[in-house]
């Protein structure tokens, strides 16, 4: 296997595409779309690029997640989507979608609780029977992992951790991580404005070496929700989805934007 491709054109520029054995970090504040973006890449690389990949997702249901994907991939509202309140038009581009969601090579597990270990061996069984060829977890403070740690959930994050980029050397797969961050974050009264609501590395939610044994960390963090709707400039951050890269093992760190459609769960390319 080669370098996967994000499908966002500025992000395969800097990163050149995910490589084989990396653990890629993804977090954000609430409300920022980290699920949301998942949904944009699994879409971008399964559906799109035929790449077969495994979701775990231990914070939403099998439906939630699915409803996710064929927003995102269809661009029908999603609160519509799941009521079935849809038009007649819309209801004609969903069947054609459906059908190619369910064509391409994704497979689910929302379980309400998962063991590392039992991660280990789902995720291992799926890249050996069904050539998947990416794993996306959502979200990695909820996995666990047997007593020896539950006294201390510092131990316990560094474990699975280690254990999350070790699986990734062994598979020889990318796995996309989402982490939350520290809730003292939104809190602290010192970081005011635009670059005090900006995510840092610090900020990474019982961290340990999390951050050391990723490959890639990337925030994602949207002024618009902030109230702030032009930049310095003058330019519209209306819609607009900054993706910091504040690690990047083979390279430097680097910004892009992109667009967000939180309706329809979907990044996508800002057309210039």
């Amino acid at each position: 296997m080669g370098q996967q491709c994000s499908g966002f054109t500025e992000i395969d520029k800097n990163l050149l595409g995910w490589g084989k054995g990396e653990l890629i970090l993804i977090s954000g504040r609430p409300s920022m779309g980290k699920t949301s973006f998942m949904a944009s890449l699994i879409v971008n690389m399964s559906v799109k690029s035929n790449i077969p990949v495994g979701v775990f997702s231990l914070e939403s249901s099998e439906n939630q997640l699915i409803s996710n994907l064929l927003s995102n991939y269809s661009q029908i509202d999603n609160h519509r989507l799941t009521r079935g309140l849809l038009t007649d038009d819309e209801w004609v581009v969903l069947d054609m979608k459906i059908k190619e969601v369910v064509s391409s090579n994704i497979f689910i597990e929302c379980p309400s609780r998962l063991l590392m270990q039992d991660l280990y061996l789902k995720a291992k069984e799926l890249v050996v029977e069904k050539g998947v060829q990416a794993i996306f977890i959502d979200y990695v403070q909820l996995l666990t992992v047997t007593d020896k740690y539950t006294d201390n959930r510092y131990n316990e994050m560094n474990y699975i951790s280690r254990e999350l980029k070790a699986l990734a050397r062994e598979l020889d797969i990318p796995i996309f991580v989402i982490s939350q961050m520290n809730r003292s974050s939104e809190t602290d009264r010192d970081r005011q404005g635009v670059d005090g609501k900006r995510p840092r590395l610090s900020d990474l939610r019982d961290s340990g070496t999390l951050c050391d044994d990723a490959d890639v960390v990337l925030f994602i963090f949207r002024p618009e929700y902030y109230r702030i709707t032009e930049d310095e400039r003058g330019n519209s951050l209306l819609g607009v989805a900054e993706i910091m890269v504040k690690k990047n093992r083979n390279g430097s760190p680097f910004s892009v934007n992109l667009h967000f459609d939180p309706e329809y769960r979907l990044f996508s390319n800002i057309i210039q």
